[in-house]
């Protein structure tokens, strides 16, 4: 059965659907089958076959799911396992049942919805939190694993119909010790989302992803990025040649502070932008919750539900229907 696999761990895996299609991976939705009729539902992120015989990409999926098997927060994707059937690496996940933030937007526009700044603020503001909390992650020695995510952009955010906001894909994160790199040789991530000195093949620090978070808030307040072109070299060159705008005269949602807030998540000089994810989680909490009450999770979860009327996007047909994920032993 194509849809259905046993690991050595005596638990077995069973594709419910596909929920996404990447050039390098595909993404399931499955059931986790243990003891007693016990059942998990999980994602399964599986390595395309035509990728498996790469060395480097391989072992850089591995490095993934090292990488991020420890990290545990309520705004990152957690993993829970890697495996491997037939020479196909797989990584199993937590599942979210709700959309990522390109899905989320198109919404938005097909039922010509404004999203309210404070809630703009609110998402940027927990995947903040969780940049925090990885760019401050240690070992056992309790040295700093230096992870860079390299890759925030609308696809790689997640919301939860219940509200919660998660960070994914650490695919192409740089780690002391856990993924191979070729920082300075080639460019990784998303142009319309890059920092300068990613557009530029110039090495990275966390400060990279303060910028990608950045563009990520502007993109939610203004309902389109200011750096999108129309092929990715476009994005890059806007990206590197563009200046920060003054976003007050961009829309009448965003007043002085988060202007502020704005250009110094996206300041060219590194030495005006934000230090860490700490820093920017201060302003924007402080900008959300100084006057008294302001968005929560159950404020997102409210809004997201009503937009999507409750429904997830239409799935893709069952994977099980004449789909192989590993391919049959000889």
């Amino acid at each position: 059965m194509a849809g259905l696999f046993t690991i050595e761990c005596g638990f077995r895996y069973e594709i419910v659907r596909k929920i996404f299609e990447g050039g390098m991976g595909i993404v399931y939705e499955a059931e986790q089958h243990g003891a007693r009729d016990f059942i998990k539902r999980v994602a399964i992120k599986v390595v395309r076959q035509s990728y498996t015989s790469q060395k480097m990409f391989i072992e850089n999926f591995i490095g993934e799911a090292k990488l991020v098997a420890d990290l545990i927060h309520t705004n990152i994707v957690q993993t829970y396992h890697l495996g491997e059937v037939r020479g196909v690496y797989f990584i199993s996940m937590e599942l979210i049942r709700g959309v990522n933030l390109e899905q989320f937007a198109q919404q938005l526009t097909d039922r010509t919805r404004p999203l309210p700044p404070e809630l703009a603020v609110f998402i940027t503001s927990r995947v903040a939190r969780g940049l925090a909390y990885a760019h401050s992650k240690t070992d056992r020695e309790g040295r700093e694993v230096s992870i860079v995510h390299r890759d925030v952009s609308f696809k790689n955010i997640m919301i939860a119909f219940e509200g919660d906001v998660k960070l994914t894909d650490f695919g192409i994160a740089k780690a002391r010790g856990f993924l191979q790199d070729q920082e300075g040789e080639v460019v990784a991530g998303k142009a319309d989302y890059m920092s300068p000195e990613q557009a530029d093949f110039q090495i990275t620090d966390k400060r990279s992803d303060i910028f990608s978070t950045g563009i990520v808030l502007a993109h939610l307040l203004l309902g389109h990025n200011i750096f999108k072109g129309s092929s990715a070299e476009e994005s890059r060159q806007r990206i590197l040649g563009k200046p920060t705008p003054d976003f007050r005269l961009l829309s009448p949602k965003i007043d002085d502070r988060l202007n502020e807030i704005l250009n110094k998540a996206m300041a060219r000089n590194l030495s005006e932008r934000y230090v860490s994810g700490d820093e920017l989680l201060y302003d924007l909490e402080h900008y959300m919750y100084h006057g008294g009450y302001g968005p929560t999770n159950e404020t997102l979860g409210r809004f997201i539900r009503d937009v999507f009327a409750q429904n997830s996007p239409k799935p893709t047909p069952d994977s099980k229907e004449g789909t192989e994920i590993f391919p049959q032993s000889k």
